[in-house]
């Protein structure tokens, strides 16, 4: 028995049963249809099954988890519709045997649903090769989102075309002939995204911003690490876990600071300044010399140091009975020395980086002594503390140098200079009362 006599039994059986033409049409279809439903779920639910059994398979003799990616992603599930529609669309016609009218009508439904359910199964294709990159430590860093969202605009742009041309009876060629004469009004439309796509194809090529990377673009206010780089946007999670979305054209045409450089290099820098007072400043003397040999980071450099002058002022006959001849140490100099060997000493400082500490040019409000140096820990947390350690020290072994740091007056010190004018006051008052 062929197809056509199978689709048309019911028909058969209902007119021996002395059923009307109509009525035994329509029972005809509804029975068939009915039929046609059980199998396509039945087959769907086979190939479904036979599909992740094999999978299920596959795993056990490989390590790679691209099968599980595959389930993610539904690729099985759509794969499984499209063979299910496939078979629907070939026996269609049998079940409309008796409504040829209807055939193209569902024919153009089908076919509609088909391209739809294989973009879908493309893109599920799509999503698992790209996590499965990002499984891998070479791709995890690299903008995949953005080539798989082009591809996926290019191909549902194609979809469209074929829905188009099903819905039309028109070719393909037709289309193309008119999307041409219409290319300016696109571009228009997909500026961003064609800016976009540049852009990307730009930052992976030149390696400007990976994901994870630490990044500072006061403009839009981000500053933290890079989570996710797509065809439009790059998403940056700052450090206080507020998400900002920068356009990704904008990485090429916008300044930003990448702190990479800095994460993968041997330390992260430390650049601050203590302000000291000018007037705190002075030459040594010998006696207060002997006093800061006993601050042991120092005590050897200033022996030295000290016997070193001491033969050149000789040599060179100069009177020290004024201090300001010859050659003489500052408590200034000797301080910038001792933050030297100080950090030198310090086990949280790589000493293969540069250590300096240097003197700045004068301001209104002192003498700039800063401190340059790295870090051997570059993480936030730990090199904050750091820096805290550090200049905790440095700040109380300013005193013991007669250094004095700057700061601006507060209404404490102008109550207290206050207080003193009128006691100098009350008692010149009761002086010349006595006298």
């Amino acid at each position: 028995m062929d197809l056509n006599n199978l689709a048309r039994y019911f028909y058969t059986l209902f007119k021996d049963l002395g059923w009307g033409e109509n009525y035994a049409v329509v029972a005809n279809l509804v029975i068939n249809l009915i039929i046609l439903i059980f199998l396509a779920f039945l087959i769907n639910a086979l190939l479904r099954k036979f599909f992740t059994t094999f999978l299920d398979r596959l795993a056990k003799r490989t390590k790679t988890k691209f099968d599980d990616f595959l389930y993610q992603n539904k690729v099985i599930k759509h794969l499984t519709h499209l063979v299910t529609l496939f078979f629907i669309r070939w026996l269609l016609p049998k079940v409309l045997i008796d409504f040829a009218y209807l055939r193209n009508e569902v024919k153009v439904v089908i076919d509609i649903i088909t391209i739809v359910i294989l973009i879908w199964f493309i893109r599920s294709i799509l999503l698992t090769f790209k996590d499965f990159l990002k499984s891998l430590n070479s791709f995890k860093d690299k903008p995949i989102e953005s080539y798989i969202q082009v591809f996926m605009i290019f191909t549902w742009l194609i979809g469209f075309l074929f829905i188009f041309s099903i819905l039309t009876g028109k070719s393909m060629v037709d289309f193309l002939t008119a999307l041409g004469a219409v290319s300016a009004i696109i571009l228009l439309i997909f500026k961003d995204t064609i800016l976009g796509f540049v852009a990307s194809i730009q930052v992976s090529v030149n390696d400007t911003v990976r994901i994870g990377d630490w990044i500072t673009m006061e403009k839009y206010g981000a500053d933290g690490d890079v989570i996710e780089i797509n065809l439009s946007s790059v998403k940056v999670r700052n450090f206080d876990n507020t998400i900002t979305t920068i356009p990704t054209y904008y990485l090429i045409s916008d300044s930003f600071k990448n702190w990479r450089g800095m994460s993968v290099s041997g330390g992260r820098r430390i650049k601050r300044a203590l302000i000291i007072k000018s007037t705190s400043i002075k030459f040594l003397k010998e006696d207060e010399v002997e006093k800061l040999k006993k601050i042991q980071l120092i005590s050897t450099y200033l022996q030295d140091r000290q016997q070193e002058i001491s033969s050149f002022n000789q040599q060179q006959n100069r009177d020290k009975n004024v201090l300001l001849n010859g050659r003489n140490m500052t408590n200034f100099g000797v301080f910038r020395k001792y933050i030297d060997e100080y950090l030198n000493q310090h086990s949280a400082i790589n000493k293969e980086m540069m250590i300096m500490t240097r003197q700045l040019e004068p301001t209104p409000q002192g003498i700039p002594l800063e401190i340059y140096t790295f870090s051997k820990d570059k993480v936030w947390k730990n090199y904050e503390h750091i820096i805290a350690d550090i200049f905790d020290h440095l700040l109380a072994a300013v005193p013991y140098f007669d250094l004095e740091l700057f700061e601006y007056p507060t209404g404490k010190d102008f109550l207290r200079e206050f207080s003193s004018q009128k006691s100098e006051k009350n008692m010149d008052e009761n002086s010349i009362k006595n006298n």
